[in-house]
C-alpha cells in the first residue's frame, strides 16, 4: 500500500452540501504541499493550484468527471490506440515536466507543484500513464490515486492522439469490478474533455460520489507498481 504520511497540521475549509454554487471554485489560500496536506485535501474534494503567486485550494461548483462507461472513442482514436505502446509509472517525472512546459497555454504547474507530486509518486500515491512510439515518450497523463478516486491533474501530447490513448488506457485500468463506484476526476470540463465524454456534476453530487469511491480499494494496476 502507499506510504501513510500521517496527519496534516492544516484544516482546509470544505464547502458543505448546501453551499452556494455561485460562491466560486476557489475556497482557500495558503497552507503547504506536504503529502499529508495534499492527500487530506483530495479526500475532502479539494485540489491545489497556484493563483497569483499563492497556493490556492479549489473545489469547482461544477466538477468535471469522466464516467468510466462514458468514454467516447472515435474511429480515428481507436486506430491510434493500436499505434502506441502504453506504460504505467515508468517515466513519472518526465510526464510532469512535459505537462509543465511554460509554452503551453494556461500552464500552472510550477516547481513546487512538480516537486510535491514527485514526492507523492515515490510514496505510491501519484501515478502516470505514458504513450511511447519507437522508444520515445510522446504523450501521457498523471494524477493521484486515492482508493477508488483517480484525480487527473494534467496531460500532454507530442504526437497525434498520444494523450488520448493514455486516457483510454487509464479508463481500462480503472474498469474493474469496482468500476461503478470509482471516480475519474478531471477537475473541470473543457470542450476538449467534453468531446471525450467528460460531464459536469454539482459539487454536492461529487462529494457524494467521492465518499463512495474512498471506501473502495486501490486499482490493482496501481497497487502492482508499488511492489
Amino acid at each position: 500500500m502507499p506510504i501513510d504520511p500521517g496527519p496534516s497540521r492544516w484544516r482546509l475549509p470544505v464547502p458543505g452540501p448546501g453551499s452556494d454554487p455561485g460562491a466560486g471554485d476557489l475556497v482557500a489560500l495558503g497552507a503547504d504541499l506536504e503529502p499529508a496536506t495534499v492527500l487530506n485535501a483530495y479526500r475532502a474534494g479539494l485540489f491545489p493550484m497556484p493563483v497569483d503567486g499563492e497556493l490556492g485550494w479549489w473545489s469547482p461548483a461544477r466538477r468535471g468527471v469522466l464516467p468510466l462507461d462514458g468514454l467516447q472513442v472515435s474511429r480515428s482514436l481507436g486506430k491510434s490506440v493500436r499505434r502506441y505502446e502504453v506504460r504505467v509509472d515508468t517515466a513519472f517525472d518526465a510526464v510532469v515536466s512535459a505537462c509543465a512546459a511554460p509554452r503551453r497555454d494556461g500552464a500552472w504547474i510550477d516547481e513546487d507543484i512538480a516537486a510535491a507530486y514527485g514526492v507523492l509518486h515515490t510514496m505510491g500515491w501519484a501515478h502516470s500513464v505514458q504513450t511511447w512510439r519507437d522508444g520515445e515518450l510522446v504523450g501521457g497523463l498523471y494524477g493521484l490515486a486515492v482508493n477508488g478516486l483517480f484525480a487527473g491533474e494534467s496531460m500532454f501530447s507530442h504526437a497525434t492522439d498520444a494523450s488520448k490513448v493514455a486516457l483510454v488506457h487509464l479508463v481500462e485500468l480503472l474498469s474493474d469490478e469496482h468500476a461503478g463506484g470509482r471516480v475519474l476526476d478531471t477537475q473541470w470540463q473543457t470542450p476538449h474533455l467534453a468531446s471525450l465524454g467528460v460531464v459536469e456534476i454539482a459539487r454536492s453530487e461529487y462529494a457524494r460520489r467521492l465518499l463512495t469511491a474512498l471506501a473502495l480499494p486501490l486499482p490493482a494496476a496501481f497497487a502492482s507498481t508499488l511492489s
